[in-house]
């Protein structure tokens, strides 16, 4: 089962900056105190910016940290004291949608301001960003297919096991083998589809190249190049084709579903260990606010 969202490097910033939630990184402050430079490697690693195009994207990203550090950490406080009273309560499928609509909103600031400060890069690109975005999209879609489409069905199969394991545990703790039980047949019912979503992936990668050539051939002021990329990033939320957008609801409909279920099988013992996890995120985000911003990041 898959459950990823926001794929475009449009807003790999944003992911960088909330991936230590998102994924139940062990030392979140360490991660968000050094965010800047990690998104620079991660955003770099994709577009392969010249020596004048760093420095705006560097400032850009520094931006968007103080900014976030400032105005955003503490309106995620409300979120995690919500999953902190339910936690230790069984749940439904209903409460988990909502619980993920909730997230997405507390998200989208982040997202829009990531979006306003990366538009201010489109103009400054030329062939070699564009041809160094298409080989790094090249090489995600096979380290994907290496990930979700082995060839044998058991070893695939093990892999997403492996994966909804990894997940579940970062916040329950060992599951047991009754819970993994539950979690293989679940894999086994789930509804995602590799084939379907990686080329989904691939159309979401195409639609970005062609979007931002057109921005530069076409010299697009700044309102256009948001409104551009807010139409990209609308598109990887919802996909324009109706077979996949179907899909994607079935899809989420079953996650929280299978979710509620993991967590209505989970013991007192792991949901306590559950709250202790929402403690220490909560811990953590209040003292990435309480500390000043790191020193910007300086262009090479």
């Amino acid at each position: 089962m898959r459950l990823s969202r926001f794929e475009s490097w449009i807003i790999g910033t944003l992911l960088l900056v909330l991936a230590p939630w998102i994924s139940g990184c062990s030392n979140i402050l360490l991660a968000y105190n050094n965010g800047s430079t990690l998104t620079w490697w991660w955003l770099d690693g994709y577009i392969d910016f010249s020596r004048e195009q760093t420095p705006l994207a560097k400032q850009n990203i520094d931006k968007l940290f103080d900014w976030h550090r400032s105005t955003q950490l503490a309106t995620y406080l409300p979120l995690l004291a919500s999953a902190r009273a339910q936690v230790t309560e069984p749940t439904t499928p209903a409460l988990v949608c909502r619980f993920q609509a909730q997230a997405r909103e507390a998200l989208e600031p982040a997202l829009d301001r990531s979006l306003l400060l990366g538009a201010e890069l489109v103009p400054g690109l030329g062939a070699a960003q564009f041809q160094s975005l298409e080989q790094r999209y090249a090489k995600s879609i096979e380290k994907m297919r290496s990930d979700f489409l082995q060839p044998d069905a058991d070893d695939r199969h093990k892999a997403a096991v492996e994966r909804v394991v990894e997940r579940a545990e970062r916040i329950y703790g060992r599951l047991n083998d009754a819970q993994l039980k539950l979690v293989d047949a679940a894999v086994r019912a789930s509804p995602f589809n590799p084939e379907l979503w990686l080329a989904e992936r691939q159309r979401r990668q195409r639609d970005s190249v062609q979007t931002l050539r057109r921005l530069v051939a076409e010299k697009a002021d700044s309102a256009q190049r948001v409104a551009a990329m807010r139409a990209l990033v609308a598109k990887v939320e919802r996909s324009p084709d109706p077979e996949y957008r179907a899909y994607q609801d079935k899809l989420g409909e079953y996650n929280c579903r299978f979710v509620a279920q993991l967590h209505n099988a989970t013991t007192p013992a792991q949901r306590r260990k559950g709250l202790e996890v929402l403690r220490d995120w909560e811990a953590d985000i209040r003292s990435a606010m309480a500390q000043p911003a790191p020193a910007p990041s300086s262009p090479p």
